[in-house]
Parts: structure tokens; C-alpha cells; sequence
């Protein structure tokens, strides 16, 4: 029968449990022996109370074993037990004859051994013979045979071989795995005597440097490390209580008190299990070929970094392709190898911790680091390995590209970001354009003041407004010209001096008066129009914030308009304040191509599913090891070092209750001009060249029903760029439809015959 089948298992279960009630009877019998019981060799006249607890037969089946065998009776209950587990295991003997053969020699050797050094036992107050009959008849045969000497080993060699072939053991095995334990043992019992030793000589209070010299040994634990001692160390940024303001032309920064108060716990890790995963990391090394020393440790919120020094000779490729063994020896989720630290002459092994501290984002922002810098557009990054805050500035970087799986924390962090700049920007100094084709992510900020747009869910819509925002970057260029300055900070500056001491107000406060708000901030029909009077007076140009959330979606439906404006804008918007922030999912090169990828140096990754991946956003290893729910590696601008950072938590409740704060103090001024935008007019096309290849283009694909450029490319034998421009005309004069993908465009136009 196969080993699967039910009928099989049950009968083994049965099988066993009846053997497990033998050998419990058989040892209850043995155990309670007593030789004034009737037996064999003992009658008993008359009745008389039998006290073996195996009733009569109990008394006969004991006296003969141990009178046969002696002690070794006490196997058969023994080897009983044992098979009985088995056949509950649902495991089977390999070969049964070989077993029964083993137990045969262990009964035997035992019985002569014992026999051999003991004449008498006493057993239940009766001398008897420790070998039974069986062991004092074969001791004194082979010992006549063997002599003394020589029958001890020849029953000693079959007692170890029919234990290995009885209980299915393995010398060697047995051997390296008892070496093993004790030299584990071992090693963990000198770590407990380098803690005590180091405990003792701190109760002493020795002067600092003879206790250097007395653990130094030990690697050195930095204590700027310890998130407590950082705690107190950052002074707390003072936030003064305020009431929701809503008079004209004054606006309120959102308190930190919105933010949840997370309950810290503390999760690190103890000086002496540091030092112990120290040794242990050394020793794990050890067994893979690779000497060195930990010689520092750097324990944080979320991962320990164990700085390790490899002895001389060691190569650094050897260290860095055991990141998989480490992981599954240390029982780690993933290890990532840092070879080498910049700067140092150590290797960083990156562990995480059993348990990770969370991060929020008012652990992040409630700093003076981030309430007192003077950065115009601060994202919160999150904070490193130790668990300092980042904070870094957006004009600096001036674009980030974002790259990470479903999972990986990076819409998370991407809020994070988005409200960073709200809590430290009014609508006046930075505006927001939102490109969500999700429509899951960006939709709770709908409606702030902030929003030069509604949120743009559509991606051909999406193409449009970046095509306007090149031309927008154009015009501001023109005006800083014009002013004689090289960004837009010095044209702001050059503005403010010029308007004296005007009390300037934001846009939309200067708009919405005598206006209903419910009328100033509705759907994209009820736009504000800007009046003739804002636009002659000269005022001051606010930053432009482009956050677009998932770029895969805008890259499948117009791949080149999308491509082209994120180059341009990319090359040039620095100057004019415009930064983008773009994230995706699926950091493939047909996504995030060689054009984009060229002009976005500052870019961040959370985990991604493959190395190759890995390798197209960052140009290296090591996001694949990394380990979800915030965790990312960052470039920072200028250089190509790169950071481990753990992104903060932003829950919906304080996303919403940021939003909230924002909307009451006033209503979103849209520009009109993004929606009315056309990327090329008639009047343009007619003041081009004329191609005397376009009437006969038309003609084409009038006559086959669809259009494309590889199509009249094809049947006009012109090259790409002209049949490119041809096909564009067509779009601009309503011959045909726009790209749809891969789909083939459609002929709007009929020919004049129909």
C-alpha cells in the first residue's frame, strides 16, 4: 500500500498503541518482581496473594526474563516503547531482519558484560545473577575462548554495532555534532566570562583608559548610536498653540499637533547580545572560510550595522557573495553587505533586528532640524540606521525619481514628502500639480489651496499638462531674464524689493473676496479666472512641485510626449522652480529609460523584486535585500553614496486632518490656462513648410481606415521624422485621433468622394 493511504496509517497507529501497552505492562511487571511469587522455579502451595502488579502472569513472565537474561530484560520494554513511536511516526524499519539482529546482539552483549563483572546483583531483595543464565553461560565460553581482555572488546564492539543498527545511529555524525554543541557551549560560556569580566571592572570604576585596554577585545558599540541617547540630546522644536485662522490675507502654517503621537518602544538590542552576535557573526564567517573581527556597532531602530575588519588577504568579493548563507545561518529575513564603508577600512554587515521600532513622521519633523531650516521645500526623508532624522531639501536635489514594489512603503513615504512641504509652505510659495492615474493616492489632497489643477487621474490628460508646464517653464525663464537674475530666488528677491513694503497676500486670498468658496473651489467648470490687473502687476513666482505617482501608466499610453517633457523639464526647470518627484511601481528600462534615468541623479529606492531591477534605479545592488515597509537606499544629490534610510508612517487620519487645516483657511485658485491648453495650433501647423507628401498621406489613410507612422512611413517610403510630422499634422487638422498605445490611430476624416 502506499504510504498516503489512510487505511495504511491506521492500522500502524493501532499497531502501535498495542505495543506501547505491551511494553508499559511488561515494564510494570519487571519492576515489580518479587520472588516469593509463584513462577517457574518457585512453587507456591495453597493460594497466597501474588504482589506482582502483573497479577500471576506478570509473576511468571518476570522470573523467567530476569532469571534467563538479568538486567538486560529490561530492553525488550525499551525497544518496545521505541518501536511503538515509530509506527505513530508513521515511519517503517528499513530492513527488519537486520533490526532483530541487532536487538538480538544487544540483549546478548549486555547479558555477558554485566555477567562478566558481577557475580551477584541484588534485584527486589534477591541475589541474583545480574547476566542471567544467557550471560554467565557466554562470558564464561568466549572468555575461554578470548580470555578476559579479548572477550571485553570483542562484547564491546557488538554492543556499540548493535545500538547503531537498533537505534539506527551513525557514528560519525554523532561524533561531530557532540564537537559541535561543546564548542558552541564553549564559545557562548567565554562571551558570559568576557560580560562578567566587563561588568566587574565597570562596578570598580576604572579610569577610562585602562578599561579601553581591558575589553578591547570587545567591539566598540557606539554610544551615539543609542536612539535614547539621541532623544535627548535633539532639542525639541517649540510648536505654540493657535486657533484656525480665517482672516483675509493671513494664513497659518499646520500645527505638529495634528500629527499622532506615537508611543515609542524600545526595541534595541542589549550591549551583551550585541557583543554576543558579534562573536557569533565572527564565527559564522569562520565556518564559511572568512576571518576577520567585528571591531565596531552601530545599533539602531530597524537594522545593527557590525563593522567588520577582514584579516589580511581576505578578498571583498568573498565577503559580499555570502549575504544569502549569513542570512540563513544568522536566521535573518535578509543581510545586505556594505564593502567597503566609504571612508573606513571596514566591511558593514547590515542585520535586522527581531523586532522593529516604527518610525513616524512626527518622530521625523518635531526637531529644530526641520522647524528651523531654511530650506525652501524640506521633504522628510525619514531617519538612518542609527535614527537621526533626515531632512533634505528638494531645490537641491532639484528631481527625485522614487522605484519600489506593491508593499514596499513607498506611497507611504511619498506622502510623507507631500506633507513635509504643507506644514512648512503656504499656497503662496509652492503649488502642487498631481498626476494620479491610480486614483488612490493623491485624491485626499483634492482641494487645497496648494493645487494649480485638479488632480489628473487621466494619463492622456496627464501628457497635456506636462506639455503646458514646458511652456510654463519658458515663460518664467523670459521673466528671469528679463529681471537680470540666473534663478528664481534672486527674481523673488529682486520682486519683494521692488514692491517695497507691501503687505503681498497669496493669490487666492486676494481673489476669494466678496466670493463664495463653495463657487472659488469646485469642479474644473468652476475655475478662477486670474484678472487683468494680477497680471500686469509683477509678483513674485512660487515654486511648482510635480509629484507623479505611478509614471508606468503615463509611459504605456504616450511614451514619447511624456518622455520628451520629463527630459526637458528635468534639464532646465531648476532654474524657473519647478521640481519633479516621480514614482513607480515597475522600475523596468522600458519605464524609466535612459533619457529620464540621465537627468535624474537623485534618485531612491525601497525594495524591488530583483536584482535587475535593483540595478536600473540605483546602477547597483542591494534594493532587492532590503526589507519592505519604508526601508530604502538614497542618493543623495552630488554624489553616488548611498544611504539607508527608514521612511516615517503617515496615517490617512493625519493626512486628512492636514488637508483639513489647509481648506478651512481658504479655496484652491486653478489656472485656467492648463485646461484650455492646445500643444500645437492650427496656425502654427499652417505657417510650417508645407510637405508635399501630406495630401497624398491623407489620401492613404483615408482610403485604409487607420493611421499610423510606421504605416505611412511604409507606404510612402519617407523616413520616420517626416512621417512623424505628418501623422502630428493629421491629429492637429482632426484627420485622425490621438495615440492610443499600441492601437492603431483612428481616421476621423472621410474621403471627399463619400
Amino acid at each position: 500500500m502506499k504510504k498516503g493511504n489512510p487505511d495504511n496509517k491506521r492500522s500502524k497507529e493501532i499497531a502501535g498503541l498495542i505495543m506501547l501497552t505491551l511494553a508499559l505492562f511488561l515494564l510494570l511487571c519487571l519492576a515489580s518482581y518479587k520472588p516469593s511469587d509463584p513462577s517457574f522455579t518457585h512453587y507456591v502451595a495453597g493460594k497466597t496473594a501474588i504482589k506482582n502488579l502483573g497479577g500471576f502472569v506478570g509473576a511468571y513472565i518476570s522470573d523467567s526474563l530476569l532469571k534467563l537474561l538479568g538486567i538486560s530484560a529490561y530492553w525488550l520494554p525499551i525497544i518496545s516503547i521505541l518501536i511503538s513511536f515509530k509506527l505513530f511516526l508513521n515511519r517503517v524499519f528499513k530492513n527488519c531482519f537486520t533490526f532483530i539482529i541487532g536487538f538480538i546482539g544487544l540483549v546478548f552483549s549486555t547479558s555477558a558484560l554485566l555477567a562478566g563483572n558481577y557475580d551477584r546483583i541484588l534485584i527486589s531483595g534477591v541475589n541474583l545473577k545480574p547476566g542471567g543464565v544467557l550471560g554467565t553461560f557466554s562470558s564464561g565460553l568466549m572468555q575461554s575462548y578470548f580470555n578476559h581482555i579479548g572477550t571485553y572488546i570483542l562484547l564491546f564492539l557488538i554492543l556499540v554495532v548493535s545500538i547503531m543498527i537498533t537505534l539506527d545511529l551513525s557514528l560519525v555524525s554523532l561524533t561531530i555534532k557532540s564537537f559541535t554543541l561543546l564548542k558552541n557551549a564553549s564559545v557562548k560560556f567565554k562571551i558570559f566570562l568576557m560580560i562578567r569580566i566587563e561588568r566587574l571592572k565597570r562596578k570598580r570604576k576604572l579610569p577610562k583608559e585602562k578599561k579601553r585596554n581591558a575589553i578591547k577585545d570587545v567591539p566598540v558599540i557606539r554610544d551615539e548610536s543609542f536612539r535614547g541617547e539621541i532623544e535627548t540630546r535633539r532639542k525639541k522644536a517649540e510648536q505654540i498653540p493657535f486657533e484656525f485662522v480665517h482672516s483675509e490675507g493671513v494664513y497659518s502654517l499646520p500645527p505638529l499637533t495634528i500629527l499622532d503621537n506615537a508611543g515609542h518602544r524600545d526595541v534595541r538590542l542589549k550591549r551583551e547580545s550585541l557583543i554576543m552576535n558579534s562573536r557569533l557573526l565572527e564565527k559564522k564567517l569562520a565556518d564559511f572560510g572568512v576571518k576577520g573581527k567585528v571591531t565596531g556597532v552601530r545599533p539602531g531602530p530597524v537594522i545593527v550595522m557590525y563593522e567588520l575588519e577582514p584579516a589580511p588577504g581576505v578578498k571583498i568579493n568573498k565577503i559580499t557573495n555570502l549575504s544569502d548563507d549569513l542570512a540563513l545561518a544568522l536566521k535573518a529575513q535578509s543581510i545586505r553587505i556594505v564593502a567597503p564603508i566609504p571612508g573606513k577600512s571596514v566591511i558593514g554587515i547590515e542585520i535586522p533586528n527581531h523586532e522593529r521600532e516604527p518610525v513616524h513622521l512626527k518622530d521625523v519633523l518635531d526637531n529644530d532640524a526641520f522647524m528651523k531650516s531654511r530650506y525652501r521645500l524640506p521633504i522628510a526623508l525619514g531617519v538612518d540606521i542609527v535614527g537621526t532624522p533626515v531632512i533634505t531639501d528638494l531645490v537641491r536635489m532639484p528631481h527625485l525619481l522614487i522605484a519600489g514594489t506593491t508593499g514596499s512603503g513607498k506611497s507611504v513615504s511619498l506622502n510623507a514628502m507631500i506633507c513635509s512641504i504643507l506644514l512648512k509652505a503656504a499656497p503662496d510659495e509652492v503649488k502642487f500639480l498631481m498626476i494620479d492615474p491610480k486614483r488612490l493616492e493623491l485624491s485626499a489632497y483634492e482641494g487645497i489651496p496648494h493645487l494649480l489643477h485638479p488632480v489628473v487621474v487621466n494619463p492622456k490628460k496627464a501628457s497635456q499638462v506636462l506639455r503646458w508646464l514646458v511652456e510654463e517653464m519658458e515663460r518664467r525663464y523670459k521673466l528671469i531674464a528679463e529681471a537680470g537674475v540666473k534663478g528664481i530666488e534672486r527674481y523673488n528677491k529682486l520682486i519683494e524689493k521692488g514692491l517695497g513694503t507691501m503687505n503681498k497676500l497669496p493669490p487666492l486670498m486676494k481673489e476669494k473676496t466678496g466670493e463664495d468658496k463653495s463657487t472659488a473651489a469646485g469642479s474644473p467648470d468652476q475655475l478662477s479666472v486670474k484678472g487683468q490687473e494680477a497680471q500686469e502687476t509683477p509678483s513674485t513666482l512660487p515654486y511648482i512641485v510635480v509629484v507623479i505617482d505611478e509614471l508606468a501608466d503615463l509611459m504605456m499610453v504616450a511614451q514619447r510626449n511624456v518622455e520628451e517633457s520629463l527630459a526637458r523639464l528635468a534639464q532646465m526647470a531648476r532654474a524657473a522652480g519647478i521640481h519633479l518627484i516621480l514614482a513607480t511601481q515597475r522600475p523596468s528600462v522600458d519605464v524609466i529609460t535612459g533619457v529620464i534615468k540621465a537627468n535624474f541623479a537623485t534618485r531612491i529606492s525601497f525594495q524591488v523584486s530583483s536584482k535587475v531591477d535593483s540595478r536600473t534605479i540605483l546602477d547597483q545592488l542591494g534594493a532587492e535585500k532590503l526589507l519592505g515597509a519604508g526601508d530604502m537606499l538614497f542618493i543623495p544629490p552630488g554624489t553616488s553614496k548611498i544611504s539607508r534610510i527608514h521612511g516615517p508612517y503617515v496615517s490617512d487620519s493625519e493626512i486628512d486632518g492636514i488637508v483639513e487645516f489647509i481648506k478651512k483657511q481658504g479655496v484652491p485658485m486653478y489656472d485656467e490656462s492648463i485646461s484650455e491648453y492646445t500643444p500645437e495650433s492650427k496656425e502654427e501647423i499652417k505657417s510650417e513648410e508645407y510637405d508635399e507628401k501630406y495630401d497624398a498621406a491623407v489620401e492613404l489613410v483615408c482610403d485604409l481606415g487607420q493611421a499610423s507612422i510606421s504605416l505611412v512611413q511604409r507606404y510612402l517610403k519617407i523616413g520616420y521624422n517626416r512621417a512623424a510630422r505628418i501623422i502630428d499634422r493629421m491629429e492637429a487638422e482632426g484627420v485622425v485621433g490621438p495615440s492610443d498605445g499600441v492601437k492603431p490611430r483612428k481616421v476621423l476624416a472621410r474621403k471627399l468622394s463619400e
